[in-house]
């Protein structure tokens, strides 16, 4: 039985930490789904907008070769988007990992036979360092 994963995110000015997520994750799957975070959920989580439209970030996931498939994510709970997908395994960054939230996910994931694969988090390479070095003045 083919192995599912799943890799949300926002992906919001898509870079080399983004590409190596979804590289990396579907090296440890049979069929890659990246789920693009809507704009509410992405104000939600944040506190603010992704700069790239959802529609233009959704095309740009989607045109990845390591995805299969490239779905709107509209959930802050994952497990919500497990209840939609049926995953078994969900790829987060390793700020994660320890945290409330992350613990909770892992605990309902693993009754339902899925589970959290952990990836370094690029902080030199992510979505918030390039939105500071744009509106930094030079």
């Amino acid at each position: 039985m083919p192995v599912v994963g799943y890799a949300p995110g926002a992906y919001d000015m898509f870079h080399i930490g983004h590409l190596n997520i979804l590289r990396r994750a579907s090296e440890q799957c049979d069929l890659l789904i990246a789920g693009v975070v809507s704009d509410e959920v992405v104000r939600e989580a944040k506190g603010k907008l992704p700069i790239v439209p959802f529609a233009e970030r959704l095309e740009i996931v989607r045109s990845i070769r390591y995805v299969h498939n490239a779905v709107p994510d509209l959930h802050t709970d994952k497990f919500d988007s497990w209840r939609e997908l049926k995953f078994d395994v969900l790829f987060k960054g390793d700020d994660w990992r320890g945290t409330e939230r992350g613990i909770k996910l892992e605990a309902l994931l693993s009754d339902v036979g899925a589970r959290i694969v952990y990836f370094p988090y690029t902080v030199q390479t992510s979505s918030t360092a390039l939105r500071k070095a744009i509106s930094s003045p030079a």
